[in-house]
């Protein structure tokens, strides 16, 4: 998998992203998660690949998106509720609020998952089916490219709910069992891991050979079987259940193998970091004191975060954090800015801090990317015990999705840093790639940093307007240079 990892250019270019011909501004949620307009990802390999499984269809103008799947015999409704029978804990939308779906396709599972107050991140890398991701963004579920190969994922440690694979293609024992550490990694003390896959439910030898290996790699990590069943069509799923406490490592037969990670490892460090072959340990806070599970959904979306810092003050930091942000989205954002937030879904925060933006937007039909960049204090782990998803990311590189993306990019008092790191230009162009024709940048900075930002939007061919001389929003529009076309 490691040449379908992230390798970024450099340097980053400079270049604009051409518009594919019949390009048209993306159809409003929810109409867009079943149907997309085809002009906008002209992929038809996908389509014909995986024309028996339901997955895509191309009808007239659209690509449509009937909800089927490998896994997904009769539909993926009724999966869902399949797993939620099989294992009531799951109690979908109020228990299990944050999901990664490993190897997602085109994110069916993900997107219809919405409907139960969950959200997923779902995640695959570029391979021979085409632009899966691109097809989940641009029906408005959250997704980004991503593989288990090499490198840890950019996640912190006892982060979701729950992990899904249904067929995802990964050879979890590989490499001495490397792929499944770092799934066992991020899923909170007692997160589930469902597994729909034929070694499941089948009985032949190649898949009776991954179902043992399986079996003694779960044992060597201390996972237990919560529920292992067949669904109607015939397909199987086991659940998984990480263990709550570390009692069980001290007393695994293999000599502790294998062994637990040393503390120096660091809490959070997953950026361009090697997978390892320790088991990472469980978080306590500085007490010592093994972390509780997130209050049930909705509340945990303001209740105090388990993982937020015990030191004076930290708290009441995190609720006048989250009221700012409040006041700020109802007084300003949703009524002072020039913003046409029915046009909005994919909102990315490239500055996210304690999820403040995101959370004051959930009432909204849109789903905000939290991005905490590596350069400032890592709180990942609070935005994801507040039910809400995000990503680690360094914004002097490229960022790992497609083109004409997301709907909203939102910053507040970022660029001073980067502009000490890397070229502002760099930055700028970067987001001109990921955000499509018609989309939204929000910068809230002080006017020096305004002033260098304009003249480049500006050459783009952008529309500016300036509120209260802090918040600058622009609006990319359809320009593209022409062959030949100069532009200062």
């Amino acid at each position: 998998m490691e040449h379908r990892e992230r390798h970024c250019p450099d340097p980053n270019p400079r270049c604009l992203v051409p518009l594919p011909s019949g390009y048209r501004i993306p159809l409003p949620w929810p109409k867009s998660r079943d149907m997309v307009w085809y002009n906008n990802v002209p992929h038809p390999k996908l389509v014909e690949y995986k024309k028996d499984q339901n997955w895509v269809r191309k009808s007239g103008e659209f690509l449509v998106f009937p909800g089927g799947g490998t896994q997904f015999k009769d539909g993926v409704i009724s999966y869902v509720e399949f797993i939620e029978r099989t294992l009531p804990t799951v109690e979908w939308g109020r228990h299990i609020r944050v999901i990664l779906d490993v190897g997602c396709g085109v994110a069916s599972f993900g997107g219809y998952l919405l409907d139960k107050n969950v959200i997923t991140m779902s995640f695959a890398p570029k391979d021979e089916h085409e632009a899966q991701i691109q097809f989940a963004l641009k029906r408005g579920i959250p997704a980004t490219l991503s593989v288990i190969g090499t490198k840890k994922l950019t996640f912190p440690d006892n982060a979701y709910d729950l992990i899904h694979c249904a067929r995802c293609r990964v050879h979890w024992d590989a490499d001495g069992g490397k792929p499944l550490l770092e799934l066992n990694r991020i899923p909170r003390p007692g997160g589930f891991f469902v597994w729909s896959a034929t070694p499941v439910y089948r009985d032949n030898e190649r898949d009776q050979n991954i179902w043992k290996a399986m079996v003694a790699l779960t044992k060597s990590i201390c996972w237990k079987v919560v529920a292992r069943t067949l669904d109607s069509s015939g397909i199987g799923l086991v659940i998984y259940q990480k263990p709550v406490s570390p009692s069980c490592y001290d007393k695994r037969k293999n000599n502790n193998y294998p062994p637990l990670c040393d503390q120096k490892d660091g809490k959070n460090s997953s950026w361009y970091v090697p997978l390892s072959h320790c088991l990472s340990l469980l978080p306590v806070d500085s007490m010592g004191n093994l972390f509780s599970w997130p209050v049930p959904w909705p509340k945990r979306l303001s209740s105090k975060p388990p993982s937020l810092s015990t030191e004076s003050g930290a708290v009441e930091m995190f609720y006048e954090d989250t009221k700012h942000w409040s006041d700020l989205v109802s007084d300003v954002y949703l009524n002072d800015l020039a913003i046409n937030w029915s046009s909005v879904r994919n909102v990315m925060d490239m500055n996210a801090h304690y999820g403040g933006f995101a959370a004051a937007l959930i009432d909204l039909p849109v789903r905000a990317m939290n991005v905490i960049p590596i350069d400032v204090p890592d709180t990942l782990s609070i935005i994801f015990d507040r039910g809400l998803i995000g990503i680690y990311h360094d914004w002097c590189e490229s960022l790992n999705t497609y083109p004409r993306t997301y709907d909203l990019l939102h910053s507040r008092f970022q660029f001073r840093n980067l502009t000490q790191r890397c070229d502002v230009l760099d930055v700028i162009v970067e987001m001109d790639r990921i955000l499509r024709p018609g989309g939204y940048i929000v910068v809230q900075d002080n006017l020096e940093i305004i002033n260098k930002l304009s003249p480049i939007l500006h050459s783009l061919h952008w529309s500016l307007t300036l509120y209260k001389d802090q918040f600058l929003v622009g609006k990319k529009g359809f320009w593209r240079p022409t062959f030949g076309e100069t532009k200062s």
